[in-house]
């Protein structure tokens, strides 16, 4: 249903244009939006034409009009003044109002077509049929997109991401919940993932600039069928949570980069505390000095290069080494050797995927 909001400003913007002074009743005869100043009761008389065959009447010097949605009645609009001239502009302003109301109507049905999509709450026949009334294609290349942002629940984002996307095209843009932004985009003329994740780094900057902040878009993998987008949103979903726990730098993640951090993400937690047990011999990794730590990270940044992670670091290579052997001692575990280096590097992820899943065990 279109809120009174929307009718106000649309009223507003046609008194503007005509001149003429509006008011817009529900059938009940109560006001729901006026250009009047002056508030006249015209309950008694808007319920008696709504008794009337009559689409259009003159009462009390005032023009009154029936506004439909698929025959039933839904508003009575009143324009202020008598005469051909108020007639016809009433019309008219009657017409557009009619015709916002089935645009409206037409964005809702497909914006819940759109959310069952979604969350496979449709049959496959009937995903199909109801497409084809909607005139949506179902045989197209689509992503979904999860936003996400620290204040958007307060701030408008569902607003201002569909200003941003534009109501031209087949993109459609709901959400499913208070806390995210979905957007179902048509990326046919794109020509690779990479193209698509430019997009969306330019809507979260432009997002950004709106006043929501720390916006972060998760991005599933493309699909071809209609029927295959809810697959794409789940992806995205779990991009979404897996680019929180390992990509925390990333205002733009898709599907296809969480590499082994997809696989972490879906161990049972028992599994980890046991593997982290194995290789840790019950420490925690978080007990590590700052200096090793340090160490660590640009170790793995430069590719296990040692005299390259000690440029870097502005320390001796032999200082660099000291530091290596002293780690090795304390777990076990080379990391100038190739596989000790990748256990430890996947131990480091799965206690930051741990620590991740505590916050939600309270």
């Amino acid at each position: 249903m279109i809120s009174n909001q929307i009718l106000q400003n649309t009223i507003d913007g046609l008194k503007n244009i005509a001149h003429v002074e509006l008011s817009v009743l529900d059938v009940d005869g109560k006001e729901v939006a006026s250009t009047m100043a002056e508030v006249t009761d015209v309950s008694g008389s808007a319920r008696e034409f709504v008794s009337s065959p009559a689409d259009s009447q003159e009462i009390q010097g005032q023009q009154y009009f029936k506004i439909y949605d698929e025959q039933q009645l839904e508003y009575i609009l009143i324009a202020k003044g008598s005469g051909d001239n108020t007639y016809m502009l009433g019309k008219m302003i009657a017409f557009q109002l009619q015709s916002l109301l089935i645009a409206y109507k037409e964005r809702f049905d497909k914006d819940n077509f759109i959310k069952n999509l979604l969350l496979d709450n449709l049959l496959l026949v009937d995903i199909y049929s109801r497409a084809k009334k909607l005139h949506i294609q179902s045989e197209t290349a689509r992503v979904t997109m999860i936003m996400e942002a620290d204040n958007g629940r307060d701030n408008g984002a569902l607003e201002f991401t569909r200003m941003h996307i534009g109501s031209a095209g087949d993109d459609f843009v709901t959400e499913v919940d208070e806390d995210n932004v979905i957007i179902v985009k048509d990326v046919s003329s794109y020509e690779s993932m990479a193209e698509i994740a430019k997009f969306a780094s330019g809507l979260s900057a432009q997002l950004e600039k709106d006043g929501l902040k720390n916006v972060r878009i998760a991005i599933g993998t493309i699909v071809k069928e209609l029927k295959e987008v809810s697959r794409s949103y789940k992806e995205a979903k779990m991009a979404l949570d897996v680019g929180k726990i390992f990509f925390e730098e990333r205002k733009v993640i898709s599907y296809s980069e969480l590499g082994i951090g997809r696989l972490i993400y879906q161990l049972p937690i028992p599994l980890c505390k046991m593997f982290i047990k194995e290789i840790f011999d019950g420490k925690n990794p978080d007990d590590f000095d700052e200096e090793t730590l340090v160490t660590i990270d640009k170790f793995f940044e430069n590719n296990l290069n040692v005299s390259e992670t000690s440029r870097q670091l502005f320390i001796h290579r032999n200082t660099l080494v000291y530091r290596l052997d002293k780690l090795q001692k304390s777990t076990g575990l080379d990391l100038r050797v190739f596989e000790d280096a990748i256990t430890f590097k996947i131990a480091l992820m799965v206690v930051k995927y741990m620590k991740y899943m505590e916050r939600f065990e309270y």
